[in-house]
């Protein structure tokens, strides 16, 4: 969909873009309001405005409940329909890898949602199952703190990645 298409659709379809984007319902909000976009890198620009200066916690959060866990490939058939091509061409790696490593990334994801309460977040594009693995496993030791800090940045990275898709689909 190029920029022209997207600045032209009825509100509730730019909503229903957007939270495809991010699925933080401040972040959708600011950034409907700021429509019709110029360019594209207006675009991209706003999107990164609105992410860091006008959400907080509770919209990171809520952004992060957009994901399937990396590696749970039946949760992203079933509960992630609307994202589901883009998410599982982000996660392509995980269908490749061995058996061992996706267990590894079961259990990883298993202990970082119960130590941290959020799904372990990454921008999965171009990394291997083995390097998701790992990053998992060296951020397990982080604190609560900086942990959110780091998936709020991962976020960032999957939202930009998302809204230039959008205008290329």
């Amino acid at each position: 969909m190029h920029l022209e298409r997207l600045n032209g659709l009825r509100y509730e379809h730019q909503k229903e873009a957007l939270t495809n984007c991010c699925g933080s319902s401040q972040w959708v909000n600011e950034m409907l309001k700021a429509f019709p976009f110029g360019s594209e890198n207006e675009l991209l620009k706003k999107g990164e405005e609105v992410w860091i200066q006008q959400c907080n916690e509770k919209d990171w959060l809520e952004a992060f409940t957009h994901h399937p866990k990396i590696g749970d490939m039946k949760n992203l058939e079933e509960k992630f329909a609307s994202t589901k091509a883009w998410a599982s061409s982000e996660q392509a790696s995980v269908r490749e890898a061995d058996k061992e490593v996706i267990a590894a990334l079961a259990k990883g994801n298993e202990e970082y949602e119960k130590k941290f309460g959020f799904i372990f977040i990454v921008c999965a594009t171009g990394k291997s199952a083995d390097e998701m693995l790992q990053l998992l496993n060296e951020r397990l030791p982080n604190d609560y703190e900086k942990e959110l800090k780091i998936g709020m940045q991962e976020q960032a990275k999957i939202t930009q990645l998302r809204l230039q898709k959008l205008l290329l689909s």
